[in-house]
């Protein structure tokens, strides 16, 4: 997949744990962790939103974009 999600690096910078960070988004737990390990197909805008204000960063910071190789 040619986007790299890195919320678990944005975390680690803050401090933050997932079990802190759900409570505060509002999201579960589980939800948080698929998406810290890059399980998921889609983000809601309202919680990519919501994990920005609370981590105090951009949508940029968790979410890179890689081109796949041409082969």
């Amino acid at each position: 997949m040619p986007i790299v999600l890195r919320l678990d690096r944005v975390m680690a910078d803050r401090k933050m744990s997932l079990k802190e960070l759900s409570e505060r988004v509002g999201v579960a737990n589980v939800n948080l962790s698929k998406l810290k390990t890059g399980k998921v197909s889609a983000i809601r805008f309202s919680t990519l939103e919501a994990i920005c204000d609370v981590l105090d960063c951009q949508p940029g910071d968790i979410l890179e974009y890689r081109r796949e190789s041409e082969n």
